[in-house]
């Protein structure tokens, strides 16, 4: 029996194959830092003991590492779950090196790129990108960037995948070229577009709650929400903004753009948001790859928080110690 395991080919004797023969074959000897999808679904831990395996099946296995998403809340888009909430971009690094180094320290699953004409023959400024990302590991996200009409994003998003063979897409279409500010009509409707074509559609977008809603009901796979302009790292800007949406939407929230320091993802995972896209802010500091490493546990601490809830908010100060059996009380 053949099944596809981490997106290779596995041959295994017999014709059904349970769960706990999967992960021993495979030498996880700790279940609970493992997560498995099936076919695209993620499968409730509850199920492993009743779950068969058949010939042709789709396995995925997360592995939880350390500074990675808890093995019971994994990151899932469109049926695939990740261990890391940080996506990465990959533009604006000084060189392939930096960006490998700065990948590993990231954590991160899911990686954008750029579609160009040039550099297509293997040349020009950004020829060496792809060769620093290793396809098996990370899920490529190319991205429309720089559109400015629907059926230009369309274009580019066809080509991209018959470029790279992904049917993933990072969705852009610019309404204003001086802020990078999104078409928000525009975006619904290339989604729609792009939904009926087959694609997986990660639209960028405002933290306008009435077009993520319509984002949903179009067939996106995240809403992505800007923090605040592209590049400028000026933060989130609209905390509020992305709370509401996250609290309204069923697909996952992915806050992009505009983060420029850990604090500013930390802030997007405590509105709700299930993950942030970074780029800049990682690329242009002084040590990308210890920046990347920050930005991981800023997601994560972010996640982490917003799991565990917070205090409630008080006009007054309320002491943590008791008030009564004070030492030394009317001295």
């Amino acid at each position: 029996m053949q099944l596809i395991v981490n997106q290779q080919p596995c041959e295994f004797a017999s014709d059904a194959l349970d769960v706990q023969t999967l992960l021993a074959s495979k030498g996880v000897r700790d279940e609970k830092t493992v997560a498995i999808a099936v076919n695209g679904e993620v499968v409730p831990r509850r199920r492993w003991p009743s779950l068969t395996l058949s010939e042709g099946d789709r396995v995925d296995l997360v592995k939880v590492v350390a500074g990675g998403a808890w093995e019971d809340d994994p990151l899932v888009i469109d049926g695939k779950p990740f261990a890391s909430r940080l996506l990465m971009g990959t533009g604006r690094f000084t060189s392939p090196n930096v960006l490998r180094a700065a990948l590993e320290a990231s954590g991160t699953e899911i990686v954008t790129v750029a579609i160009r004409m040039t550099g297509v023959d293997g040349s020009g400024p950004d020829a060496g990108i792809l060769s620093a990302l290793d396809r098996q590991r990370y899920q490529l996200l190319p991205n429309t960037a720089g559109a400015t009409s629907v059926r230009q994003a369309v274009f580019m998003a066809e080509l991209a995948r018959e470029a790279l063979g992904t049917n993933w897409v990072k969705l852009e279409v610019i309404g204003d070229e001086l802020t990078l500010w999104p078409d928000v009509a525009g975006t619904v409707e290339a989604t729609k577009i792009l939904v009926r074509e087959g694609f997986v559609v990660l639209p960028y977008t405002t933290t306008d709650l009435v077009t993520a809603l319509r984002l949903e009901e179009a067939g996106a796979a995240t809403v992505m929400p800007l923090g605040s302009m592209i590049g400028s790292g000026q933060g989130v800007q609209d905390w509020d903004g992305v709370r509401r949406i996250a609290e309204r939407v069923s697909v996952p929230v992915v806050v992009d753009a505009g983060i420029g320091v850990p604090s500013d993802a930390v802030r997007a995972m405590e509105a709700g948001a299930a993950a942030c896209l970074v780029n800049t802010a990682i690329s242009r500091s002084d040590d990308p790859p210890l920046m990347a490493a920050a930005m991981r546990q800023a997601v994560n601490a972010g996640r982490m928080g917003y799991r565990a809830g917070r205090m409630p908010r008080s006009e007054v100060a309320i002491p943590s110690s008791p008030a009564t059996g004070l030492v030394g009380a009317g001295l």
